[in-house]
């Protein structure tokens, strides 16, 4: 672990994926969110939802990003599926719960990025709209909405009071966990973001800030935390 080049831990998902010669299961991750973490500062590290994530078998890491992705399984909030949510992950859901759990415990730097953010909700205790409108304008692009920061919050002291941002989601925050509060919603009153009260950093994003190479505010300052905590 370095100083100058702290180790970012990103969540993975596996897939059918064609490379090469090959079609077979794999461990996958939108380069997107690679390139950010190294153009921010920092390593990262690929995470596949394989093995146990503990506390002791992640505390190399500086900090972590849940990326975004499938919808989770509605039973771990409780509910009864929805028509539109899609089908169970539920590698994919236990290994990021784990992450999250052994990072609190930790006291890791956190980004969790849409999917991630809703994690981060359900993990603590809170609950998810299935559906919403207006978030998703079709399968594989990105919408752009402004957001309102509020302030006195740590994402006003990265973003500001307002801010454009590329989302891609027909899930949101419903019930917001107890020690979570919001810091940022979009016109239509959906939440656009969350940070934990007391933690090191641990900020969740509804949008896609991978997307944005150029703007690498959120994980500029996630690289700080894990810098500081390295």
């Amino acid at each position: 672990m370095s100083a100058s080049k702290p180790l970012i831990g990103i969540s993975t998902y596996l897939e059918r994926t064609r490379f090469g010669l090959w079609d077979v299961e794999a461990a996958v991750l939108y380069r997107g969110y690679l390139d950010c973490v190294v153009k921010a500062g920092g390593n990262p590290v690929m995470l596949p939802p394989v093995g146990t994530w503990t506390a002791e078998t992640i505390g190399f890491l500086d900090g972590l990003v849940i990326a975004g992705g499938a919808d989770i399984d509605p039973a771990t909030y409780g509910a009864e599926p929805h028509e539109l949510t899609g089908e169970p992950r539920r590698d994919r859901d236990d290994a990021e719960f784990a992450l999250v759990e052994a990072a609190l415990k930790l006291d890791l730097p956190v980004l969790g990025v849409c999917r991630g953010m809703q994690v981060l909700n359900v993990a603590l205790g809170g609950t998810l709209h299935q559906h919403i409108e207006g978030h998703n304008e079709a399968p594989g692009v990105f919408g752009h909405t402004d957001i309102t920061v509020t302030p006195g919050t740590r994402l006003h002291e990265i973003l500001g009071d307002h801010t454009g941002v590329q989302c891609h989601h027909h899930q949101s925050l419903d019930r917001i966990a107890d020690g979570l509060r919001v810091t940022a919603q979009a016109p239509d009153g959906t939440v656009e973001a969350v940070e934990l009260d007391g933690a090191r950093f641990v900020v969740g994003v509804q949008s896609h800030p991978e997307q944005d190479i150029e703007d690498l505010r959120l994980f500029e300052a996630l690289v700080d935390a894990a810098r500081r905590k390295a």
